[in-house]
């Protein structure tokens, strides 16, 4: 009887949504893996711009960290859609306090890397803003670190100052930039990867993290890990992934 249901469950259409500041991305999946995906800038969410239908799936999951998206998507998707937070059911523990100050999609790669890649663990999400997300070796999510995200950066210099052009962050040709973008390269992605490479180290200097898989995710994971040893692997589905997951433990 269980293995009747499991195995109908596993086949069951899901959408996993989760909103980011500047993307939202959204994706199709079985309980056994991610089928399809595609990005909507959440500026532009709309009814119409759902990427997929509602009316036949058999569950959602929403993580959001923008609460004006969050209302709106609950008015458009079916009920039985599941909103990620501290106390649902995520296979990861979080012995944090103030717990509801995580963002869902902190908790979604916390799930995600713990399951796929084991624990201890450490998430690099390059987002609007660059999270480093710790799972420590007892599956528990204990906090992490915040910074500015890599386009924030960039986008800052172009606009406070009166001749820095906005750029199209790129691997730079030299370390010597030959001109104001290639000067801004450098100082964006070498710089960047310093950043990443001083938080990473330091965080495997905390008590049981010195063996720490790192894992990276978001939009400029594959750009910045390029040279970057200290991070393992590159996922670009892991948050959601995590959705998926947590899809499985409070649906099935």
């Amino acid at each position: 009887m269980w293995r009747d249901a499991h195995s109908k469950f596993m086949n069951k259409k899901l959408l996993l949504i989760d909103v980011g500041n500047t993307n939202t991305d959204f994706g199709l999946a079985t309980a056994r893996r991610v089928l399809r995906t595609v990005t909507v800038p959440t500026s532009k969410l709309s009814r119409a711009r759902l990427p997929f239908r509602t009316d036949k799936l058999d569950g959602v999951v929403l993580a959001s960290v923008v609460p004006n998206a969050t209302r709106k998507l609950l008015r458009w998707l079916p009920r039985r859609t599941i909103v990620v937070n501290a106390k649902i059911n995520l296979g990861v523990g979080v012995p944090c306090r103030n717990r509801r100050q995580i963002g869902a999609d902190r908790l979604a790669n916390a799930v995600a890397v713990a399951e796929l890649y084991g624990s201890p663990a450490i998430v690099v999400d390059f987002g609007t803003a660059v999270t480093f997300d710790v799972v420590n070796a007892r599956c528990q999510y204990i906090g992490g670190v915040i910074a500015p995200g890599l386009s924030a950066m960039t986008d800052y210099l172009h606009e406070r100052t009166a001749l820095l052009p906005h750029i199209q962050v790129r691997e730079p040709r030299s370390v010597v930039g030959k001109n104001t973008i290639g000067a801004m390269e450098v100082g964006a992605v070498i710089g960047y990867r310093g950043l990443v490479k001083e938080i990473l180290a330091a965080l495997r200097r905390e008590p049981g993290l010195h063996n720490a898989v790192a894992v990276a995710t978001g939009g400029y994971a594959s750009l910045i890990a390029r040279q970057v040893p200290a991070i393992q692997c590159v996922n670009p589905l892991l948050t959601l992934e995590g959705l998926r997951l947590i899809a499985v433990r409070n649906f099935m």
